[in-house]
């Protein structure tokens, strides 16, 4: 596939994580380039969910934001690379927050990707490079492609070469509703689809998509030439949820997922999707049909964000 061919697959950007009122985005990458970190802020406060929906999570803290334990705040999250070697890194986090008198024993839950073939021997994330993401963390337009977890994120990985991915963001305003908006990490062994093709994913070594899904269902066994792995996730909105309410949004937001990679959750994929209700937008829905709405919207822009992060890559 030319270069110019993919370029014009990259579509204009529409939002991201930041259109959250009270959402902050920060990124640092490693000195090389191929491993980093992304921490998502909130220093007012959210109510958290999870969806952990892969063979092979690296996890922190997800047992904490589960419905029917202690209803603690999040103030802060951390997305990383270097497996679970990058998951210390949250300590970097909790200490920005207890610095600004924002909470003493932060709850900082935290996912990880496997790039540690990509980085080559680079040491893994940090408590100081996450640290330094949080002071770097803003409202502003958060950056796609290959910065912060996102530095050494690959997709398409059980057959062929796999190509260049990376970090993407999308939002949706609702009429007369919340806003929506997600944040991926995009490292899956899986190839990212869109309108019914593939648009990153294994290569043959002519150029072409191998299209593993269908290498599969035609009897070639999985080969799992590269077990760098796993796609991660934020998923925020305005509306006023529930911790299980945000437990369920989250789930739903799978959906997204779902409709851009394929093959998906596979036994080698952590994949796993936070979710942080900020509540300054008030409904007139039950709380039912404000799940619902606010969970189809995250899946339609978490599929969005997953596509703008592989092809933001470089």
């Amino acid at each position: 596939m030319s270069m110019e061919k993919y370029r014009k697959m990259k579509g204009a950007a529409k939002g991201g994580l930041t259109d959250v009122p009270g959402i902050l985005v920060g990124n640092a990458e490693s000195e090389c380039g191929c491993t980093g970190c992304t921490v998502i802020l909130c220093p007012a406060g959210a109510v958290p969910g999870v969806s952990v929906s892969g063979g092979s999570p690296g996890t922190q803290n997800t047992d904490l934001i589960r419905p029917g334990t202690a209803e603690y705040p999040i103030y802060g999250l951390l997305l990383t690379g270097g497996s679970f070697f990058g998951l210390p890194a949250s300590g970097g986090v909790m200490r920005w927050i207890v610095e600004r008198g924002i909470d003493e024993v932060p709850l900082v839950p935290a996912a990880v990707i496997n790039d540690l073939t990509f980085a080559k021997g680079s040491p893994p994330p940090t408590a100081a490079l996450a640290y330094a993401a949080c002071q770097a963390a803003n409202a502003g337009p958060v950056p796609e492609g290959n910065v912060g977890a996102g530095a050494g994120a690959t997709a398409g990985k059980i057959y062929g070469r796999p190509m260049k991915s990376g970090l993407g963001t999308a939002s949706i305003c609702i009429p007369g509703g919340p806003v929506v908006a997600a944040l991926a990490v995009v490292n899956p062994l899986g190839d990212i689809w869109r309108g019914g093709r593939i648009v990153v994913g294994a290569l043959n070594t002519d150029g072409s998509f191998v299209n593993q899904t269908q290498a599969m269902l035609t009897g070639v066994p999985p080969r799992y030439s590269q077990s760098m792995n796993t796609t991660i996730a934020v998923v925020a909105t305005t509306a006023t949820l529930t911790k299980a309410e945000a437990n369920r949004v989250a789930e739903l937001a799978e959906d997204g997922m779902a409709r851009s990679i394929s093959p998906d959750h596979t036994q080698l994929d952590g994949d796993t999707i936070f979710c942080l209700a900020l509540g300054s937008y008030t409904s007139n829905l039950t709380g039912d049909e404000l799940v619902t709405l606010v969970g189809t919207a995250a899946a339609v822009v978490l599929e969005e964000s997953i596509i703008r992060g592989a092809l933001a890559a470089q």
